[in-house]
């Protein structure tokens, strides 16, 4: 006989761990305890020895599905005598890091209980087991306990509690357990906010929707608008009282066979839009099938579609049968989603007809994940719901707790401990006071579920940005380390961490900007560097960008930019300007000052931005002159470049080397290119294939460049990054054409290419920085 003391440390808590293992040394007739501590599991189980050899291998090869074990160590200890195996009380304990577990959507067999005319939950809206239901966004505190969360205000019935303390039941020690005699309920508001009397809220809730209303549904992380996605009206109304003139709406169906009828999905779509995250997946546009309008994602080839994730989401769904719904963040054009009621009345009365709300508070609040396949693998535009704050292992351990704050725009902050990263939820941008506050108020929340208190801080270079200022001024209050990581540098690093790639990479990385070691606006760079350094070792040729971040809303304005860099004659100048580059809104007048900012440097830093190739391009092809979000220019170019095939390029310069910018690096033209694109356009070529001729010709440009700085430095290894290489046709034509040339590719699958993954670079440069000084007795 034996007694082991098991410790297990990884995603085992919230995850139905502690009910496995008790059934398993149930099965071996062992007996001892389990127990969850501050980050970790402790078992001590006794019996004989081949028992607990078998009772450790089936711990690690047959846990839950929504566990992940990353340590698992025994030390034997003195023999008990105990009775039996049982589950006892959490506790504090002194355990390096604490691991949360994502939100996961409703599992099968609370669906089948849903449905059930005969089961005690039968239609109840916040059913859930050790398999499914709200995690991260009731859990105010570590361990994962019902006491730590929003459940803690609803007592167990006698009947809930039965369950919750038998080991044989799926919701034994599920800590959101609830039913309809003592969980949460719903409550339907008028436009008011004031209570409307229904027997059942939901239909109700429904009603209204069938006839033309739009709804605010709370959720799991925060509210939705919702309304008829078939209905032109309504969805226009809903982008009028938003504000939001054409950002695309996401689309809620009851299952991927609807989702199919207005979207091609292949195999990996599919199982994405059905796995327990149940992200928002962006999926190609099939052409005239009717029921969902156009004004949902006007201009658009993709789709963003979603199922339902909650039970109250599939009974809604059920309830509206076939329909689509639009389903959106329930917030104004850029603040953060409301999740607190309060709040949302105050925010969305005024937007939404009515409110299908309840009493279970939302500790954290979490958007919706928003990703795509590109080439057969998962490509993510936005990490959140299901995701956060599922840790990425580093490839090095920190020696100090870090903090890093990500950027600007599509922000993201993390937090490291150990050699685990643990990326947060979709913050958004960070342009607003009310992103800022949430921002802050977020890192504080995650600080204490984490139980991570940084002594480093680390943030962008740029000294306008508001994470920045957040990043200095928390340094000085808490005299902490703080540690500034050149934007691309930080994009190169985080697809490194991804693939665990040690060394030296070439790193493309192409994005609408970042701030430079330069002082200049990059965005369109070749890298070659790791984690320690980099260097520049060329770039798309810079060109002045006239009113700096208001071009990046006009792209005429940057199109008029590489017009006259491209050095076209007067002529076709002043006929391509009004055909094309200036929209009728825009006075000739307006033109001719902004030309002469050009001329005279005025207002118009140097940008080698690819993000403003797009837009220029987009501009002059008379695509898009004004944008009503970020990237639109780009996003519909590459939506008109998809309706035609085809591998025809434009001439391709060889690379410059040139002091005009700097003495090192070299320069990539791009004059031959807009030349092209002028000249196509007035010879009336079809927008479609000037767009596709672009897309093979930026894609051309990237590999030849590439080739020539692998054969320069003897690198074969690349990685793409940036938001440009969320464009599937760039991406899909540079990894094939790399491919093809023997070098070895590797992009993001698991952190955003845009800023979104910001955050896992600046932590793994900064991370490798402290490391090697810890290692030379050189810590700060």
């Amino acid at each position: 006989m034996q007694r082991r003391a098991i410790t297990v440390t990884g995603i085992v808590q919230g995850v139905g761990f502690r009910p496995f293992v008790h059934s398993l040394a149930s099965r071996y007739r062992l007996v001892g305890f389990v127990q969850n501590r501050s980050g970790e599991v402790q078992i001590e189980v006794e019996g004989a020895a081949a028992k607990l050899d078998q009772f450790i291998e089936q711990l690690q090869s047959h846990a839950p599905a929504l566990s992940r074990i990353n340590q698992l160590s025994w030390l034997p200890v003195p023999i008990c005598g105990d009775a039996c195996f049982r589950i006892v009380d959490s506790e504090q304990g002194l355990a390096s890091q604490v691991f949360v577990s994502p939100d996961v959507a409703m599992c099968e067999d609370c669906r089948r209980e849903l449905f059930d005319p005969a089961d005690r939950r039968f239609r109840y809206p916040f059913l859930n087991c050790t398999q499914c239901g709200p995690r991260l966004t009731i859990t105010d505190r570590a361990p994962y306990d019902r006491v730590n969360t929003t459940m803690a205000a609803f007592e167990m019935c006698a009947a809930c509690r039965a369950e919750y303390e038998n080991p044989r039941d799926r919701r034994f020690h599920a800590q959101p357990i609830a039913c309809p005699d003592c969980g949460p309920r719903l409550q339907l508001l008028d436009e008011n906010a004031k209570p409307i009397t229904a027997e059942d809220p939901l239909t109700r809730f429904v009603a209204g929707l069938m006839q033309g209303k739009i709804g605010a549904l709370k959720g799991i992380g925060g509210y939705h608008l919702v309304c008829l996605a078939k209905d032109d009206d309504v969805v226009t109304r809903l982008r009028k009282r938003k504000h939001r003139d054409q950002k695309p709406f996401a689309v809620m169906v009851g299952n991927s066979t609807l989702a199919a009828r207005w979207c091609v999905i292949n195999d990996a779509e599919r199982e994405l839009l059905q796995s327990p995250r149940r992200p928002i997946v962006c999926l190609r546009k099939r052409n005239r099938v009717p029921g969902i309008s156009d004004t949902v994602a006007p201009t658009n080839a993709s789709l963003g579609m979603m199922l339902p994730y909650s039970p109250l989401h599939a009974l809604l769904m059920d309830c509206i049968g076939d329909q689509p719904l639009v389903m959106t963040s329930g917030n104004r054009r850029d603040e953060p989603m409301a999740y607190q009621d309060a709040d949302a009345i105050e925010r969305l009365c005024g937007i939404a007809d009515c409110f299908l709300t309840h009493n279970r508070a939302i500790c954290v609040r979490c958007d919706d994940s928003v990703t795509r396949v590109i080439s057969g693998r998962e490509s993510p535009l936005r990490r959140s719901r299901g995701d956060a704050p599922m840790p990425i292992k580093l490839p090095f351990v920190c020696p100090q707790p870090i903090l890093a704050v990500g950027g600007q725009l599509k922000n993201v902050f993390a937090l490291a401990s150990g050699d685990q990263a643990f990326l947060s939820h979709h913050i958004g941008d960070l342009d607003h006071l009310a992103a800022y506050e949430s921002f802050g108020r977020d890192i504080a929340l995650y600080e204490r579920l984490l139980e991570i208190q940084p002594d480093v801080v680390v943030h962008d270079l740029h000294p306008d940005y508001a994470s920045t200022t957040y990043a200095v001024e928390r340094a000085e209050q808490d005299s902490s380390c703080v540690f500034g990581v050149q934007h691309h540098h930080a994009h190169l690093a985080s697809c490194m961490v991804e693939h665990g790639i040690a060394g030296d990479v070439i790193g493309v990385i192409f994005d609408g900007s970042g701030y430079g070691s330069d002082e200049t606006i990059w965005g369109g760079e070749f890298l070659v560097g790791g984690y320690p350094s980099f260097k520049r070792a060329a770039q798309l040729r810079p060109v002045r960008l006239p009113g700096g971040d208001k071009a990046t809303k006009e792209p005429w304005r940057v199109a008029l930019s590489y017009f006259m860099q491209a050095d076209c004659d007067c002529e076709a100048w002043q006929r391509e300007v009004n055909a094309a580059i200036r929209p009728s809104a825009v006075r000739p007048s307006a033109v001719r000052i902004v030309q002469q900012m050009i001329d005279r440097g005025f207002n118009s830093p140097w940008t080698s931005s690819a993000g403003r190739l797009f837009d220029a391009v987009a501009a002059i092809a008379g695509i898009r002159q004004t944008a009503h979000f970020e990237g639109q220019a780009a996003i519909e170019l590459e939506a008109i470049a998809l309706q035609v095939d085809g591998d025809e390029t434009y001439p391709i310069e060889p690379l410059q080397q040139t002091a005009e910018w700097t003495s090192s690096c070299q320069v990539v033209d791009t004059r031959p290119l807009i030349r092209s694109v002028v000249a196509d356009g007035a010879n009336k070529i079809d927008k479609a294939i000037i767009a596709r001729r672009f897309h093979n010709t930026l894609a051309a440009m990237t590999v030849q460049t590439c080739i020539q700085i692998a054969n320069s430095t003897s690198i074969n290894r690349i990685v793409l990054s940036g938001g440009a290489f969320t464009n599937t046709l760039l991406s899909s034509l540079v990894v094939a054409q790399l491919q093809s040339k023997g070098l070895s590719v590797f992009v993001h699958q698991r952190v955003p290419a845009n800023d979104g993954g910001l955050c896992l670079g600046q932590l793994a440069i900064a991370a490798h920085s402290l490391h090697r000084d810890y290692h030379s007795k050189t810590a700060c």
